[in-house]
């Protein structure tokens, strides 16, 4: 290990981990290991990712707060270009800590990443003129097994920080059901 930090049960919330790659830099430039699988195995991460993805927004967007349904994934996130405040909300119905959010400011700059479990809703708000963010996920993204947390429920409370201008999000995103009804559902209902 050494070559990344780790915060382990990030906010008090069991299996959240903030991690920061240990940056190297010399007259050439700079350089970090963005992921390792035997770093994050040491971590207590064993988890195999199947797929990657991309995606950009502007300023003000808010993407979330979604998971899958019977397909629950694990991800991995970071951002390569801009600023983003990334929250993940425990919806596992066994866990001491479900209901609550943790977010963490993730940038280019800061090399942050986040590994959000299975059980979790998560979204992020672009806090930059434009934001790119990667995310490893370990299972297959399922069109038909989306879900999502209303991203302003009051049950929830996350405090988003303030934008220049309003928050803009997809029709979808603003009507997702609020955490109770979700939790109804029982979709995930241990702890992993």
């Amino acid at each position: 290990m050494g070559k990344i930090d780790i915060v382990k049960n990030a906010g008090g919330i069991e299996g959240l981990f903030v991690i920061t790659p240990v940056l190297h830099g010399d007259e050439r430039g700079n350089f970090s290991e963005t992921y390792s699988f035997r770093d994050l195995e040491e971590a207590g991460i064993e988890t195999v990712f199947k797929q990657d993805n991309q995606a950009m927004s502007t300023k003000g967007i808010l993407r979330g707060l979604h998971f899958q349904k019977e397909h629950s994934q694990a991800k991995l996130l970071r951002v390569i270009r801009g600023e983003v405040f990334d929250v993940a909300v425990d919806l596992r119905k066994d866990s001491k800590t479900c209901g609550r959010w943790y977010g963490e400011t993730l940038s280019a700059e800061n090399r942050r990443q986040m590994f959000v479990p299975k059980g979790f809703a998560h979204g992020y708000l672009v806090l930059s003129d434009d934001a790119e963010i990667c995310y490893k996920c370990d299972d297959y993204y399922h069109p038909e097994d989306e879900g999502g947390v209303l991203w302003n429920d009051p049950e929830i409370g996350i405090v988003w920080p303030k934008t220049d201008g309003p928050v803009k999000m997809n029709e979808r995103d603003r009507n997702w059901p609020c955490l109770r009804e979700v939790l109804e559902k029982g979709y995930f209902g241990k702890a992993e």
